[in-house]
């Protein structure tokens, strides 16, 4: 297997203490990894380090290809005033992968806006976006926050067509799930 992420030491500090510390793991191309931890453990800031969305201050991060971002609550949301066809569309377009014709494949109503999305809705949706670019592996935060048990299974479907397709998934959640679970302690 590949690996697309591999951390070692990492770790974030800000004034008031450490968000996460002496991280160490390697994600391999089509697995599926859960961050779990308490509240406040540094689940979102972890994923988005990994991504490369994050200031750290120690250690490493190494990434091989693309690690998009899919619904990350508070980070990476969809717009509220375009629908999801257009949503799609605007991520072709600054990706540089327009393509003319309806959406293929799509989970959701394309006319649909993005203030009226669900929280099932909204991952399909930040999937379906993270999808576009190609890439290595996916983050995803809160999988396992305001779903119905029907609606966690559909998105654990979901993540498994990425998983399938060898893209490797890394989610945070409060409790493990599927995959290997990666465990973070509070550090303040």
């Amino acid at each position: 297997m590949t690996t697309v992420v591999e951390a070692r030491g990492l770790g974030a500090r800000t004034r008031r203490g450490w968000v996460f510390r002496d991280v160490d793991l390697d994600v391999e191309a089509g697995e599926r990894l859960t961050v779990t931890g308490p509240a406040g453990s540094g689940r979102t800031s972890l994923l988005l380090a990994l991504a490369g969305y994050f200031a750290t201050s120690a250690g490493s991060v190494h990434r091989r290809g693309v690690i998009a971002l899919g619904h990350v609550p508070g980070v990476h949301e969809p717009e509220p005033a375009l629908t999801v066809a257009e949503h799609i569309e605007e991520r072709r377009i600054l990706l540089g992968r327009r393509r003319k014709g309806r959406v293929d494949d799509l989970p959701l109503e394309p006319g649909t806006l993005g203030r009226d999305l669900d929280a099932l809705d909204r991952h399909l949706l930040g999937l379906t976006l993270a999808r576009i670019a190609g890439p290595a592996a996916v983050v995803v935060d809160d999988v396992d926050s305001g779903l119905s048990t029907v609606e966690r299974a559909r998105l654990d479907e979901a993540l498994d067509a990425l998983t399938d397709d060898g893209i490797a998934v890394i989610a945070a959640a409060r409790e493990s799930g599927t995959g290997r679970a990666f465990v973070l302690e509070g550090h303040r």
